[in-house]
């Protein structure tokens, strides 16, 4: 079955991703921004919606861009909130086929696998997003790939 949604402490994750904006504090803008653009490339490989949670002191404003991350949905809680948004969050989808947990919080992680969802590490959901990433990219580099030769066939046919 395929995944109806991705649900992502965002904070936990970026605390796991320093190459995301390397230099930058962890709770900038621009890492925030980084992770968005990351996860919304990851929707355009896979197609699985995805759910930031993010907590509203460190995160004042919205997205910079909303029009260009639609894919995207954003929560906003206040600190601890955050774990029992997640929790409710996987319940309500849950009968809309598989959830995903991306968290370092154990104890959340086993709050949702008890209630049927899945779980996962900050580490692997980026090894998961970096090699969807990865396969994406080689999949354009063989389109293009094709393309260009099949457009230069077709050159050379009409020179001959």
């Amino acid at each position: 079955m395929a995944l109806a949604r991705i649900l992502v402490d965002g904070y936990s994750l970026l605390h796991n991703w320093p190459e995301l904006a390397p230099g930058q504090p962890r709770h900038s803008a621009r890492a925030r921004e980084e992770l968005i653009h990351v996860l919304t490339r990851y929707y355009d490989a896979t197609g699985t919606p995805v759910t930031i949670f993010l907590m509203v002191r460190a995160h004042r404003r919205g997205p910079r861009h909303p029009n260009r991350i639609r894919p995207l949905k954003f929560i906003f809680t206040r600190g601890a909130d955050r774990r029992s948004m997640i929790e409710r969050a996987a319940h309500r989808f849950s009968a809309y086929g598989e959830v995903l947990a991306v968290t370092d919080d154990l104890a959340e992680r086993d709050t949702v696998t008890g209630m049927g969802g899945l779980a996962s590490s900050c580490a692997n959901f980026i090894c998961m997003v970096e090699g969807a990433l990865t396969e994406l990219r080689d999949e354009l580099r063989n389109y293009n790939r094709a393309e260009r030769n099949r457009f230069n066939r077709s050159q050379q046919r009409n020179l001959k």
